[in-house]
């Protein structure tokens, strides 16, 4: 009974096997009909893009150098308030206050003067007794030499006290010493008005009415309003680029300075932006020893005046100073960031870059200046690319 089982389980076994083999026949000669009929794949050529740059032209022309540079707006005159006599504050000039204005000569404070009005009075009685003193020894000196010369004519007296010469001499010391008394008596009462030789602001001020004051004693300061300084650092070789006037005086006295270039002074106040005009006035004459920079002053004038509501230039404003230097003839401002290693620069000729070397005389924060290795209207690359050569296609988008 378990051999008639077994024999059909043979004989499905071999059917299977051989159907395997019948695909797995099928399934080679398939591949290899496909290995050797197959076409080979057409290639196809890639075309190279060149790289998109964006360029500039730049033009020869007169170009100006402006010289920029920071500073700190600083009073051009400024002193402190300082009294030359002592005594009781009896009037207060009413602008005498923090940010004030008072006029050239225009008393401050004004001292009690009856002390010295008084003093005034005692001198001049002085000199009006020594011009009785002179006149009677001139007379007494006239009487002398009459009698001297009734008792010995054609004798001159032995010693000159016969004739009081003497005594006129010591009686016209005292008089010049009695009228310088009183120039000093007259000077102290003028004195009693404090005010200043300029027209100024009050910066601060530090007195009240009936307070005693002392000789020496600071009683306020005050600046000048006329003009005002801004002290700007700047490297030695910006120097070159602008006029500083000299000292330089000739044998005769004749001043033969140079006229300082003229500055435009930036300043952003009050919610807007503000223009004054200054000049360079003088160098400071050394270098700061720590950042090796060289200090030019220039000088604004008028810093109060009210022009189509600008606020006045007061010290303390930080502001930026645009000076008007030499002109450059003949020159090219290439952007800055576009300057490779030192001096090289790309230009673009017949779709082709090209790294061109430059004579640069000046840079600045935006641009070089150069004078020399660029043709008039050439094409600068503004872009920025990975790889360079020199001679490489590139296409262009100008500006």
């Amino acid at each position: 009974m378990t051999d008639k089982l077994m024999r059909p389980a043979k004989a499905i076994t071999k059917i299977q096997v051989l159907l395997a083999l019948i695909v797995l026949g099928i399934g080679i000669s398939g591949m290899l009909l496909l290995k050797y009929t197959r076409k080979a794949p057409v290639k196809v050529a890639r075309e190279i893009v060149a790289p998109l740059v964006k360029v500039q032209v730049v033009r020869q022309q007169d170009i100006q150098m402006i010289i920029k540079g920071y500073g700190t707006v600083q009073p051009k005159v400024q002193a402190e308030v300082v009294p030359q006599v002592s005594g009781k504050i009896v009037a207060i000039h009413p602008k005498f206050k923090n940010g004030g204005f008072v006029r050239a000569n225009q008393p401050l404070v004004t001292i009690d003067p009856r002390d010295y009005e008084l003093a005034v009075q005692r001198t001049e009685a002085e000199v009006a007794k020594a011009e009785v003193d002179l006149d009677i020894e001139m007379a007494e000196g006239e009487v002398a030499r009459h009698e001297w010369d009734q008792l010995n004519p054609g004798k001159e007296p032995p010693s000159t006290l016969v004739v009081h010469e003497p005594q006129i001499r010591q009686a016209q010391t005292r008089l010049e010493a009695a009228r310088a008394e009183l120039a000093t008596a007259e000077l102290n009462l003028e004195r009693t008005r404090v005010s200043l030789p300029f027209d100024g602001r009050v910066m601060s001020e530090t007195v009240d009415l009936g307070q005693y004051i002392n000789v020496g004693q600071s009683i306020g300061k005050m600046y000048g309003i006329n003009a005002v300084e801004i002290e700007l650092p700047l490297e030695d070789e910006e120097l070159a680029w602008f006029f500083v006037p000299s000292s330089v005086v000739s044998m005769n006295g004749k001043d033969y300075s140079n006229v300082g270039s003229e500055v435009e002074v930036h300043a952003n106040f009050a919610g807007g932006k503000h223009i004054w005009q200054g000049k360079v006035i003088r160098a400071t004459g050394q270098v700061d020893a720590s950042s090796r920079l060289v200090s030019i002053v220039i000088e604004v004038k008028e810093p109060f005046k009210n022009n189509d509501s600008r606020p006045p230039l007061v010290p303390g404003m930080f502001v930026e100073s645009h000076i008007k230097g030499k002109v450059l003839k003949g020159a090219m401002a290439v952007p800055r960031d576009v300057i490779h290693g030192k001096n090289k620069v790309w230009v673009v000729r017949n779709s082709k870059l090209h790294i061109q070397e430059l004579k640069i005389v000046r840079m600045d924060k935006d641009y070089a200046y150069v004078v020399s290795g660029l043709e008039d209207g050439a094409r600068i690359i503004l872009s920025s690319l990975d790889t360079v050569t020199n001679g490489m296609r590139v296409r262009t988008e100008e500006l």
